[in-house]
């Protein structure tokens, strides 16, 4: 029993390691080394590659799905579906409360119209395949 206890702790001890590492200013020092954080030559633009292309919030997707973590780590206990209900609530405050409300609202105001195409072709949470885009009879995209 005490094996199990020191096991689950050690988990999440690794799991929160993990996590704060992916947060780290090193990992930022890299991001400015590529140049992502390079505000005045990307003002008002849109980062439509990689994961962007499939999701609008692929962070936020990952942080909701490293909570399938407790999920695993909760088997077996009586207590498993409090585990659940933190993927369930996670789900909701990043979706609907506090994460991607936010976001949106602040890319609206800071890109503009090449927000709003984006927001067409491009899914909100989930990566899915990107959506063609409206093309009017003008030729502009929608």
């Amino acid at each position: 029993m005490i094996l199990k206890k020191l096991a689950s702790a050690l988990t999440l001890i690794v799991l929160a390691m993990g996590t704060a590492f992916a947060q780290s200013p090193t990992r930022i020092q890299q991001f400015n080394a590529w140049g992502a954080y390079s505000y005045a030559s990307n003002k008002g633009k849109v980062c439509d590659t990689g994961l962007w292309r499939w999701s609008r919030h692929p962070n936020y997707f990952f942080e909701w799905l490293h909570w399938f973590a407790y999920v695993l780590i909760g088997i077996g206990s009586p207590y498993w579906w409090v585990t659940v209900a933190g993927v369930l609530v996670m789900y909701v405050f990043l979706t609907k409360v506090t994460g991607i409300p936010w976001t949106e609202q602040q890319s609206l105001r800071s890109r503009g119209d090449a927000y709003r195409r984006y927001q067409q072709s491009t899914s909100e949470f989930f990566p899915l395949p990107p959506r063609a885009r409206v093309v009017h009879a003008a030729g502009n995209p929608d």
